[in-house]
């Protein structure tokens, strides 16, 4: 499917194509003020059309099938760029995005990330989850900003003492990976911010008092593997996530099954937030005070207003929910881990407008 009939909307900002099977995007080229653009959950394999969008600050085109990226360089206002969930295998040069704030490439099959981000100073937000990376190197030593990094799911052994640079660092997460001692990642003493570090799935948390040490090291540190860092040290088994994959084990009392159904509750959302924050910059977009949709809400509204659909990353805001647990501010880095609820959760996403 193409998109038609848009000629006479220059003055469009705004516009949601999100799940429409599209397949090409070249009908919006005349739309020349659009500032925000989703097209999540198409049929798209190139983003051929949004070249002469330059007033684009936003673009979320996850769930697609793009095998490039390449049509995004020229986009110098962008500010947040999700490409989550598609095919591409390297990441363009973005030395021309100066304001780019946040990037999203979970679930792709890049195995680099070479000079691509080698002038990214701006960048407060990186998540490159469930891709093939074996090793960071010099790719992030220019991203000085950096405060929330996300490599979850990957292949990596050791990071580099480049790291160091990224000293504003708050959130890493580093989960699923094939990291087995310290040394590998002893750069991270050098990360005098860092709040929340996530090493689950990796050998190293068989290590005996390895919560100790992560204290020791990094005293900033207020949650460990998604839970707060002194309940960590008091119980070193939280930390591993043997103790929530035995469901079928009969508890010996009613405290005990009580605990594991939280624990069980807790491991879905920290493997949902802490692997794929990918929608979690709403911040950017969203009105001041809004309704949590429910997780079953997940349609795309069709009266004009717009709702998050879950894990498609799509930014929205939200006008009004049938549905609602409860009203809350979006706020910004500065609350960063200090509610109740967003222990384990990983964290907020960081972004400083």
């Amino acid at each position: 499917m193409q998109v038609l009939g848009f000629n006479e909307f220059s003055i469009l900002e705004r516009l949601d194509l999100s799940c429409n099977n599209l397949s090409t995007l070249e009908g919006l080229k005349s739309c020349v003020n659009l500032k925000w653009l989703s097209v999540v959950e198409n049929k798209l394999q190139s983003l051929k059309g949004v070249e002469s969008l330059s007033k684009l600050t936003v673009l979320n085109a996850g769930r697609n099938i793009l095998t490039s990226m390449d049509e995004v360089k020229s986009l110098t206002s962008l500010r947040a760029l999700m490409l989550n969930d598609n095919d591409i295998s390297s990441i363009c040069r973005l030395d021309r995005l100066s304001f780019l704030n946040t990037l999203v490439l979970s679930r792709n099959p890049i195995q680099d990330i070479g000079k691509s981000l080698a002038k990214g100073k701006s960048i407060a937000k990186l998540s490159l989850s469930n891709c093939q990376l074996q090793t960071i190197g010099l790719s992030l030593i220019s991203c000085v900003d950096l405060k929330e990094l996300r490599l979850a799911h990957n292949r990596i052994t050791l990071l580099h003492v480049e790291l160091a640079h990224n000293a504003k660092l708050q959130i890493l997460d580093l989960g699923n990976n094939m990291i087995r001692k310290w040394s590998s990642i002893k750069v991270i003493s050098n990360l005098h911010d860092l709040k929340n570090l996530n090493l689950q799935g990796n050998p190293i948390v068989e290590k005996s008092n390895l919560a100790v040490k992560v204290h020791r090291k990094l005293p900033s540190i207020r949650i460990f593997n998604g839970h707060p860092i002194e309940s960590t040290i008091a119980d070193p088994n939280l930390s591993k996530e043997t103790i929530l994959q035995n469901p079928d084990k009969e508890a010996g009392s009613k405290e005990e099954k009580s605990k594991r159904k939280k624990s069980k509750k807790n491991e879905k959302l920290e493997t949902e937030v802490i692997d794929d924050r990918d929608s979690s910059f709403v911040d950017i977009i969203v009105s001041k005070n809004h309704e949590e949709p429910e997780e079953s809400e997940k349609k795309i509204s069709h009266r004009g207003d717009l709702e998050v659909k879950k894990d498609s990353g799509l930014v929205a805001v939200l006008q009004k929910q049938k549905k609602a647990k409860r009203k809350h501010e979006v706020k910004g880095s500065a609350t960063l881990l200090v509610e109740k609820e967003e222990i384990g959760m990983g964290g907020p996403s960081l972004w400083d407008s």
